[in-house]
């Protein structure tokens, strides 16, 4: 890296309870009423507290719906006035880990905040944009570039490229050219000669090009899966077996672009659908979950888990075996995928084919990974995300120490 002079230091970082502390409160159903009783007061006081403000639009994010998109108005009006927000984990005695990112719901970011879970760090989370000029930033001991792939960050993420390229101090995942490039497309023909890896050839088309597959069948093979360009969490996502399948999918999404890929049965001897979440910190994979459904287009929230002590028995197999097993099974795969990606941190959907081939569906730096499930009806999930989590700072860690005690700000 150049050495340059290390960025101004202006606004001191507002308050936040954070992404994670809040749906923590959502996902426990607590009464939350007295909590944005209290937001709400503090963002309309003489003397307003932005962080206030971004707390009211993470909950209202977190609502979907029209409730989202005034979340979302707010979160930008929230991080014009003041950028940097200021979450403290623990005793706060940790780490100062400063992730740069952009406005956006859940998946817009890397979610950093969910990782520090049981850790003493201190997030800032330093808001950017397409039209953020220079990076001013408060005192941090290793930064993160934080901004996931998506139509809607591709400005963001050139506009980092300029704003990072002469930056001197520690700093991971400083890539945002390669991030921009995790597009499905892009990450199929990426992946296309990795050892023991299929991901199947994703097409970007156009609605007239679809519709013309619908009437002549050129270029398409069925079964196929479709998807809307920049969809998510299975919106959108349809298999379809034939033209009339294919029109009828048209009829209802009216979107411009899509992703199109052959549909590929994974089914494994139980019959089931199993569909792994994957780490790679460092180049070394970690277990977030696995859901198992009869249905192929697996979700861990319409999987059915909770419901099912069957399939969380296999969840639990598999964790606790997954360093001397599924990791060991992969781990040549595993390399080649951290070497083609580039990236300190990013995660992956992937699963496990009859053949002994990985089956990877996306590959993201913004996959949400969490400890938040019932412990009652999880108790193998927390040790294996703390171990993830214990990765991911110990990576910062190194980080910041190969700089020394360089601070930002410090001069």
């Amino acid at each position: 890296m150049q050495n340059a002079a290390p960025p101004l230091v202006r606004l001191k970082p507002a308050d936040s309870l954070g992404q994670a502390a809040i749906l923590r409160k959502m996902y426990e159903q607590a009464d939350l009423n007295p909590l944005v009783a209290s937001l709400i007061e503090r963002a309309q006081a003489v003397s307003a507290d932005p962080g206030a403000a971004i707390d009211l639009a993470t909950i209202l994010l977190a609502q979907g719906g029209p409730l989202a998109q005034e979340g979302r108005v707010m979160q930008r009006a929230a991080a014009r006035v003041q950028p940097s927000y200021q979450v403290v984990h623990g005793l706060g005695t940790g780490l100062r880990i400063l992730a740069l990112v952009t406005p956006g719901d859940f998946m817009a970011n890397t979610p950093i905040d969910f990782l520090l879970s049981g850790s003493d760090v201190v997030l800032i989370q330093h808001f950017v944009d397409e039209t953020t000029q220079v990076l001013d930033l408060p005192p941090h001991d290793v930064a993160f570039m934080a901004v996931g792939e998506g139509p809607e960050n591709a400005a963001v993420l050139a506009n980092l490229s300029r704003l990072l390229k002469n930056f001197s101090g520690p700093i991971l995942n400083n890539a945002p050219g390669l991030v921009a490039r995790l597009t499905r497309d892009r990450v199929s023909v990426m992946l296309a000669n990795v050892p023991g890896v299929l991901c199947p050839l994703n097409l970007r088309v156009n609605r007239t090009m679809l519709t013309a597959a619908e009437r002549t069948g050129r270029f398409f093979d069925y079964p196929a899966v479709v998807r809307p360009i920049g969809s998510h969490a299975g919106q959108g996502l349809a298999k379809v077996e034939d033209a009339d399948d294919l029109r009828a999918y048209l009829a209802v999404n009216p979107e411009g672009e899509f992703y199109t890929a052959p549909f590929i049965d994974y089914r494994g001897a139980d019959g089931l659908f199993s569909k792994a979440r994957i780490v790679l910190i460092g180049g070394k994979a970690y277990a977030s979950h696995m859901a198992c459904s009869p249905h192929w287009m697996v979700h861990y929230l319409n999987a059915g888990m909770e419901g099912n002590s069957a399939r969380r028995s296999v969840e639990a197999a598999w964790m606790a075996d997954f360093e001397k097993g599924f990791a060991q099974r992969h781990a040549t795969a595993f390399k080649a995928m951290a070497q083609a990606v580039g990236l300190d941190y990013f995660g992956l959907d992937c699963a496990e084919l009859p053949d002994g081939r990985l089956l990877v569906f996306e590959l993201d730096v913004a996959m949400i990974v969490h400890d938040m499930d019932s412990e009652a009806l999880f108790p193998y999930k927390k040790p294996a995300m703390h171990k993830l989590f214990a990765a991911f700072v110990e990576d910062c860690r190194v980080e910041s120490r190969r700089f020394g005690p360089w601070v930002t700000g410090a001069g």
